[in-house]
């Protein structure tokens, strides 16, 4: 399949490499086809392993009170690996746990992996199911040690033998090789493992060199991103570097990745935004802080002057969006938005402020303005046809009597969230129902933000449409 990998198979406390230890692990080397290694050992994982665990495995606590830590047989282990391919069914659980150890080892595990999950996937495509139990129904594999380390180990390696006997050496080390290349464009100095990275909702954050031990200052990201399947979402990074300046200088600064999972596209869109904000990654160019925000508010009273007035930042009330047209990020544009509309639309510059002086303005005298400030046009006329032209710019009163949830569920990993929003601000995501009534009974004080408008107005024409679940929340006096 490969010149040199190493098969290998932990038992463990747990499915939390933080939080669990491992209590049996198995290794087979093959080079160039042939078997060279075969070794297996129990761990003490110096805490009690669970009676469901036990139940599962057969590995009980007196049978590794007297087996050696992780930390005396690392060592064998690294030699095993040594030049080799880390290659385990489902890999980015044995290599998360593996990390870990070797971390509190202060040993850096740098290893390539293969998952033979993914590799079934490849090579039987017309099969729905590539778990280990799966794998023995479909080729006919048995064993009497299921979850024991070697005995999986033996299952795996079963597999590879029917897999090439099926489809042929050559195609089984094609599509390993395939997989394989997935991970050839990480760099080098990457110290995070993409394949323990999941292929799930989220946001990632790509770090550089941390500051130096006697700096007070906190770290800033050199990028954050988010996407429906992260892992993809991360190599398609590494390997545009290639080909873009930008992705080239985040592959050559990056050390580390940082991930946070959420239930779907909306909460990951929502924390990307926020985060960008909070943090001022060093390569994102758009979701920065809108600190120049502003919208033209139309005075109702025909004749004043002048008929529209800028309302920036923080005075960007939603609760009058009724009176305020177009979201601009700088005076300028702005400004510039406005002339334009008055230009198309034949309105007085002197009446919506762009033009000072009194009597006929420029653009009536070359006959673009109909009048209205030197009486050729009724106040109520130019008032109303300015109403027209700027409506499609209005923004949207909010549609509801105080605050909704959108609730975001995955079935693929039974996460929900429940994101709460008021006058198109995002208040909170929330888990539990606890959270959520923390967030309803708070007053705290409403932030708009562009992007959370824009979202909303996308999301909450057909929810049900992106898989979300509208709910009215109760309003609290």
């Amino acid at each position: 399949m490969l010149p040199c990998y190493v098969l290998l198979d932990l038992e463990t406390t747990g499915g939390n490499p933080l939080d669990c230890r491992i209590t049996e692990i198995a290794a087979v080397r093959v080079e160039n086809g042939l078997e060279v290694a075969r070794w297996s050992t129990l761990v003490n994982p110096g805490t009690r392993i669970p009676s469901l665990i036990q139940g599962l495995t057969g590995i009980s606590d007196a049978m590794v009170a007297d087996a050696p830590p992780f930390n005396e047989v690392g060592a064998t282990l690294l030699k095993l690996l040594n030049g080799a391919v880390l290659v385990a069914h489902n890999v980015r659980f044995d290599h998360g746990f593996l990390l870990q150890e070797y971390a509190r080892m202060d040993v850096a595990l740098r290893v390539k992996t293969l998952c033979t999950v993914r590799l079934s996937r490849k090579l039987y495509p017309q099969h729905k199911g590539h778990g280990l139990d799966a794998i023995m129904q479909r080729h006919g594999l048995t064993t009497l040690s299921r979850h024991r380390a070697m005995g999986d180990v033996d299952l795996v390696q079963g597999f590879l033998q029917v897999a090439t006997l099926e489809l042929g050496a050559e195609a089984v080390a094609q599509q390993a090789q395939i997989l394989l290349q997935g991970s050839a464009a990480v760099p080098p100095h990457l110290e995070t493992n993409v394949a323990d990275i999941p292929e799930t909702a989220g946001v990632y954050l790509f770090y550089g060199e941390p500051p130096a031990q006697n700096s007070k200052a906190a770290q800033i990201p050199l990028y954050v991103g988010k996407s429906i399947k992260l892992r993809s979402r991360v190599m398609s990074h590494f390997q545009a570097a290639g080909r873009e300046a930008r992705e080239m200088r985040i592959a050559q600064e990056i050390r580390r990745v940082e991930w946070v999972e959420t239930a779907g596209e909306l909460g990951a869109l929502l924390l990307e935004a926020r985060l960008v904000k909070e943090l001022q990654p060093l390569h994102n160019r758009q979701l920065r802080r809108e600190r120049t925000l502003c919208a033209w508010r139309l005075d109702e009273n025909p004749s004043a002057k002048p008929l529209v007035t800028l309302v920036r930042g923080d005075d960007l009330e939603p609760r009058e969006f009724g009176q305020m047209y177009g979201v601009y990020r700088s005076k300028n544009q702005a400004l510039s938005g406005l002339r334009e509309l008055a230009d198309t639309h034949s309105l007085c510059h002197q009446s919506l402020g762009l033009e000072s002086g009194k009597g006929r303005c420029f653009a009536h005298q070359i006959g673009r303005c109909k009048g209205v400030c030197c009486g050729g046009e009724k106040p109520e006329l130019h008032h109303l046809r300015l109403k027209l032209a700027l409506k499609q710019q209005q923004l949207r009163v909010w549609p509801h009597a105080g605050k909704i949830g959108l609730r975001e569920y995955n079935p693929t990993t039974g996460r929900s969230e429940m994101h709460v929003f008021d006058q198109w601000c995002h208040l909170a995501t929330v888990q539990n129902e606890a959270e959520l009534d923390d967030v309803i009974s708070s007053r705290t004080p409403l932030a708009f933000d562009l992007d959370t408008y824009r979202l909303l107005l996308k999301h909450l024409v057909a929810p049900h449409k992106a898989g979300l679940e509208l709910k009215m929340l109760k309003i609290v006096a």
